[in-house]
């Protein structure tokens, strides 16, 4: 344009300089910021406006001010305003941002739903929540509480920072719901951890006629994965399939995590194989699987073909790898990697490596090698450490390393009741009241209640929750009536002892939520169909025992997904070789 001899004007400047931000061209911008000024046209709203914004996406806000200021007709213009509030806060400028919102209204310039839509975005973090709710305030007396972006925005800002109520207050209230609403919602509740709630919501969407994108469903298998809901989850696979998402590489990752989080190992490794482009994100997910599932040997040969075909590992693939050759004993295997991590990768490890490689030698017994390399750890070694040599002791009943490990841990994580509670199990393990007795006055003392144990079984489209001793399931007779059958059985195998333990078990570890979900499962199958349960903490020694008779006796395979891996019980075997 320039060399056939014709002149650009307002109506020109705005495409170009709407292209240097896109194409973040800050020199072309400057440029083009010249030939603005030489054709007269800095006065003009659009162009002013093109020009706030090229600046703030190429990130030189300071410089999208000084334009803003130095034409004195930009104080008057809303879209100006706008401009730059929203490259503020692209910025995460928020005091900058909140300040020119401020400026605005004082000079009496018109906020509408631009505005609002540039600024909610700053308050999606906990700190500034207090913001939000002034801004929803100031939307609601300003009639623009009717806008959907707008009400959308401030679902999602409500959700964000962990106010799930009020967001969902404001889902219900809207007339209309389009996809991007229920989008918000639902990927609220998933972030915040309510997988039951994500499911209930995903049945109202698809019976009020809106159909699922790729968002919806990452948050509804990232849901199933959470809850095992192995039936929901493969019917969502099917429409993954079906709608032609394999390819969408969001969809195929939490496709791979559900698959495998829910017990269909295979099926994830389907998924992965026929992945047109493979990420990084892709390569970590499908080893964690496979470490998960105490597959370590497959889960490094996959490390090793992704090695080859010239992928870099980064920080996080290490960490599932360690974690890998920690559930599956390869030790040796684990240490040579933690060292080629440094040498060979340039990797520096942080803190989730070192605590791995802890675990990895405390899993294995060798508990004084894995002291050692806490005092030769060239930094601090913090909580996650200590937690996970704490965690080995328990496993070998060495009760004076456990004293110091926690001694140490509760230095960095004192309100962490989960270490009360182990430490409290080793005691029990070795007979030691006076030290039960202690930690249990350490934890009065704090006012912590111990977490409770739950459990999860899908049944017919739907998932059952049994909490340790609840007695508020439907079924509950029945299911107690199972249990008490089965420990019957149990206890004439074993020859009234809790088999290899040499103990009666405990009336607290008979109402275990694992136990009732299994009693629930058999009740409600034939024989034999696979049983997946899903537990919020590590499975307990008598609790593994039982299990393992059990599936002896009936003719059941049972999948316990625990905090810390899969088990496979069958013919009174556990895949784990007690392992864990």
């Amino acid at each position: 344009m320039l060399r056939s001899g014709s002149s650009p004007d307002a109506f020109s400047f705005p495409f170009i300089l709407k292209s240097c931000a896109s194409l973040s061209l800050p020199v072309s911008g400057q440029q083009l910021h010249c030939h603005v000024t030489k054709g007269g046209c800095e006065t003009e709203p659009f162009v002013l406006t093109a020009l706030i914004s090229m600046y703030c996406k190429c990130g030189l806000v300071a410089d999208a001010r000084k334009v803003f200021e130095e034409n004195p007709q930009s104080s008057q213009l809303s879209v100006c305003y706008n401009a730059l509030i929203s490259g503020y806060t692209a910025n995460s400028k928020v005091t900058d941002a909140a300040y020119m919102f401020r400026r605005m209204k004082e000079t009496g310039v018109s906020v509408d739903s631009v505005t609002m839509l540039g600024l909610v975005p700053l308050c999606t973090v906990p700190e500034y929540l207090w913001l939000g709710r002034s801004l929803h305030g100031q939307c609601v007396k300003g009639g623009l509480d009717s806008e959907v972006a707008v009400l959308n925005s401030f679902i999602t800002m409500y959700m964000k920072c962990g106010s799930v109520e009020a967001g969902r207050r404001l889902f219900d209230e809207m007339p209309v719901k389009g996809l991007i609403t229920w989008n918000a919602v639902i990927s609220g509740y998933s972030q915040n951890g309510l997988a039951y709630d994500v499911l209930e919501l995903y049945e109202q969407m698809k019976s009020s006629g809106v159909c699922p994108d790729p968002f919806t469903l990452v948050s509804v298998l990232s849901s199933c994965a959470h809850l095992g809901a192995k039936k929901i989850g493969h019917e969502v696979g099917k429409l993954v399939e079906s709608n032609g998402f394999v390819p969408n590489v969001f969809v195929s990752n939490a496709s791979i995590s559900m698959y495998a989080r829910c017990g269909n190992l295979a099926k994830a490794r389907a998924v992965f194989d026929i992945m047109p482009v493979k990420s990084l994100v892709s390569w970590t997910a499908m080893i964690g699987c496979y470490g998960m599932h105490g597959m370590g040997e497959i889960g490094l040969m996959l490390f090793d073909d992704m090695i080859k075909r010239g992928i870099r590992p980064d920080g996080a693939v290490f960490v599932m790898v360690l974690s890998a050759c920690s559930h599956s004993g390869l030790t040796d295997k684990g240490l040579e990697l933690f060292r080629a991590m440094k040498r060979e990768y340039k990797l520096e490890p942080g803190p989730e490596h070192y605590s791995c490689l802890v675990d990895l030698l405390g899993r294995a017994g060798r508990l004084d090698e894995a002291m050692e390399f806490i005092e030769s750890m060239p930094v601090e070694p913090d909580g996650a450490v200590w937690g996970a040599l704490l965690g080995a002791c328990k496993i070998h009943k060495n009760v004076d390393m456990a004293e110091l490990a926690f001694a140490k841990v509760i230095e960095f994580e004192p309100n962490n009741i989960g270490y009360y509670v182990l430490m409290s199990n080793i005691y029990s393990d070795s007979k030691n009241q006076e030290g039960i007795w202690r930690i249990r006055v350490m934890m009065r003392e704090r006012a912590f209640r111990k977490k409770p144990g739950y459990s999860y079984v899908e049944h017919k489209g739907r998932v059952h929750l049994f909490l340790a001793g609840d007695r508020s399931h439907e079924q509950t007779e029945e299911v107690h009536r199972m249990l008490d059958e089965l420990e019957t059985s149990v206890m004439e195998l074993a020859g009234n002892m809790d088999c290899d333990r040499g103990e009666e078990v405990s009336s607290t570890t008979r109402e275990h939520s694992e136990r009732l979900a299994i009693a629930f499962g058999i009740l409600n199958s034939i024989p034999g169909t696979e049983i997946l349960v899903i537990k919020n903490l590590r499975v307990c020694e008598d609790c593994h025992v039982f299990l393992k008779q059990v599936s002896k006796i009936v003719d059941r395979q049972f999948v316990v997904r625990d905090a810390s891996r899969f088990h496979y019980f069958k013919d009174g075997v556990c895949s784990c070789k007690d392992y864990w």
